[in-house]
């Protein structure tokens, strides 16, 4: 994946979960697309959304893992807030969210995608790194997805 320094990329929750899990089958991977970006000096941004996504998602039972101690989720929450830019959610998210939801077929669970999807519009990131491109492929024509 080639990238240039200063490039805006949001990092979706599936990506850090797999790469916090070292049994993920994706893990190594999830693991160097981070690393690539961060040594092409990619601007890497996550939401609030995301870091209640991962404590959500790594506190429960997976396929390929067991809970992890909540403790250690929150160490890991607070790094990611010293390692990316933390989009925080605004009226213009929100906004941008209502906009979405009216003009794309978005229902039940979709509607997380599409507040990722109005975060990254908000603040004008173009691209957004994910392990699921099939769930944004509704929003093709409003970002552009990176795939794990």
């Amino acid at each position: 994946m080639a990238t240039m320094g200063g490039e805006r990329v949001f990092v979706d929750t599936n990506v850090l979960v797999h790469a916090a899990v070292p049994t993920s089958p994706v893990h190594a991977s999830a693991r160097n697309v981070l690393r690539s970006l961060h040594g092409a000096r990619a601007e890497l941004w996550i939401s609030r959304q995301v870091i209640r996504e991962y404590l959500a998602v790594l506190s429960r039972t997976q396929t390929y893992a067991r809970p992890v101690p909540m403790a250690a989720l929150v160490e890991d929450c607070q790094r990611f807030e010293q390692t990316f830019k933390v989009a925080d959610e605004t009226n213009a998210v929100t906004r941008v969210l209502l906009e979405i939801v009216q003009s794309a077929v978005v229902a039940g669970k979709q509607v997380h995608d599409a507040s990722i999807v109005a975060t990254i519009r908000s603040y004008g990131i173009r691209k957004l790194l994910a392990h699921n491109a099939d769930d944004f492929k509704r929003f093709s024509d409003l970002i552009t997805v990176l795939v794990l």
